[in-house]
């Protein structure tokens, strides 16, 4: 009677282990339908202060008579 309990139990716990590993997820890697696209939206004013710094070294030069 004890053997069948013992292998009744082990069959059980098999059964239980299958049924666990069967479930496992599944990882799918897919690439995209659409193409990937960066919007750089770059503002440059170098020019613009460069401009302004000529135009304040003309102003506060020792030929302008300001100082």
């Amino acid at each position: 009677m004890v053997k069948i309990l013992r292998r009744a139990n082990a069959l059980i716990w098999a059964g239980l282990m299958m049924a666990i590993c069967a479930c496992t997820p599944r990882v799918e890697v897919a690439a995209p339908e659409k193409p990937i696209t960066i919007n750089l939206n770059v503002k440059i004013d170098h020019e613009i202060r460069l401009k302004v710094d000529k135009d304040l070294d003309e102003v506060l030069s020792k030929d302008s008579g300001l100082f």
